[in-house]
């Protein structure tokens, strides 16, 4: 599943998207909490895996543009879930991954659902730059996974 659906009060949506990984939770899992890992596929960070730890990400892809987000860990469960506030832009949301153990004709693989929560409806714009931006980083997630061990 992959787009926007609306909150049970209407107010605000949420973006999902989805993608299946033929790597078990605990490779994803480092990929998503190690910040130097995390930097490879989503931004430069200074990000532990604590609850209540704030941390910034931030991108400069160009010198007259930059990205700065600022985050609070609010649930880590390891190799499940984890979910972080996503304050950037005018938009304060919520960022939850959740993986969920799979089975390839290889082995074990890992299906990855990011939903980002706190979208509203006046401003389309910020929610199909989520799904295309989720989309581009999940796939730059496969690089990463792919050259690790």
């Amino acid at each position: 599943m992959n787009g926007a659906a609306p909150s049970a009060a209407g107010e605000t949506r949420t973006v999902v998207v989805e993608r299946d990984f033929a790597y078990p939770p605990e490779k994803i899992w480092r990929a998503l909490t190690q910040p130097h890992l995390l930097a490879a596929w989503l931004m430069q960070n200074d990000f532990q895996a604590a609850v209540g730890h704030r941390f910034t990400l931030r991108k400069e892809p160009r010198p007259d543009f930059h990205i700065a987000v600022d985050c609070k860990v609010l649930a880590v469960e390891p190799h499940k879930m984890l979910s972080y506030t996503w304050d950037a832009m005018g938009l304060a949301s919520v960022v939850t991954f959740t993986l969920t153990p799979t089975t390839t004709p290889t082995g074990g693989g890992t299906r990855v659902r990011m939903e980002q929560t706190g979208f509203t409806p006046d401003r389309p714009q910020n929610i199909a730059g989520a799904k295309a931006g989720w989309k581009r980083m999940l796939g730059d997630l496969e690089t990463v996974l792919a050259r690790i061990e």
